[in-house]
């Protein structure tokens, strides 16, 4: 699950403020191997989606299993954090892999059965810092697992595998929209204590690409009203805008630049999922609210 913003290191909808030429440029990245990786990983989830729509659910698992070790990882190195990896991990897999047949009330279930699980796991490690590393690993399940799930639980319905392509649409234009605007002309910065790069006019750019796509997606691929489309590019735009901003605040808090190097050219599979997690549960819902399946 890789969004359009590959070649960048917090937000495609940002370019460098003036006053700001001392600091790198996110563009610095090897952009080649960006754009290799992320239209390749583009293409199978597409395929996935084009022939037999369930293997999202592999995809969405196993994306979530290696977000996890990322995230366990961060929280260590930058917090001394120790996650009670084997339920979360054990856990985090059940709430996915429920979400499809049962839905929401089997991943409240194995949500709470694997909170439970976090805190038996960390008593064997006694108990200095046990609250941090409770807390840390029941968020850990929710932001990344529970998350994950609504995007699971796109592909359900008959015409799941165009809803999964509408969530992706969505995010992908978001993400384009906001850097080009963004590069082009960013002056005014959105969020400068959080992600300096970040812009209003990066911001406008995804409100007006990320609507678009909505409406042609929505109209197109589910036979929705192009008001239908507009209000679910809308929630997506907003979604990946405060997904972005939530990673940067922690990727600040732990003083890391990047949550791993699994993918050449983009850092960690964290710094690419950041404005897709939240944006499963948005347009999951949004989805279920306008064009019940």
């Amino acid at each position: 699950m890789v969004t359009a913003d590959q070649c960048e290191g917090e937000s495609g909808m940002s370019a460098d403020v003036p006053g700001d030429a001392a600091r790198p440029s996110r563009a610095g990245r090897n952009l080649p191997a960006a754009l290799a990786v992320g239209l390749l990983l583009g293409a199978g989830i597409v395929a996935a989606l084009l022939t037999y729509r369930h293997l999202f659910i592999g995809i969405v698992a196993a994306a979530a299993a290696l977000s996890t070790l990322e995230l366990a990882g961060a929280l260590r190195r930058g917090a001394g954090v120790r996650l009670a990896l084997f339920p979360v991990l054990l856990g985090g897999q059940a709430i996915i892999w429920l979400s499809w047949p049962y839905g929401l009330p089997a991943v409240l279930v194995a949500f709470a059965i694997t909170t439970l699980g976090c805190l038996v796991w960390r008593v064997r490690l006694g108990v200095e810092g046990y609250l941090r590393d409770v807390t840390a690993s029941v968020f850990t399940t929710a932001y990344v697992s529970v998350f994950a799930a609504f995007g699971a639980m796109l592909v359900a319905p008959p015409d799941g595998g165009f809803r999964a392509l509408c969530f992706m649409i969505g995010v992908v234009a978001s993400d384009t929209g906001g850097y080009a605007s963004g590069s082009l002309f960013g002056r005014h910065p959105m969020a400068p204590r959080v992600s300096p790069n970040k812009s209003w006019e990066g911001f406008a750019g995804s409100l007006v690409s990320g609507v678009v796509g909505g409406v042609l997606s929505v109209g197109l691929l589910l036979g929705g009203p192009w008001w239908t489309g507009a209000l679910f590019g809308l929630a997506v735009v907003c979604s990946s805008t405060i997904g972005d901003l939530m990673e940067s605040l922690i990727k600040r808090d732990l003083d890391l630049k990047d949550m791993g190097t699994l993918l050449p050219g983009h850092g960690g599979l964290m710094d690419r999922m950041d404005s897709l997690l939240p944006s499963a549960v948005v347009a999951w819902s949004t989805l279920s609210w306008l064009l019940p399946g």
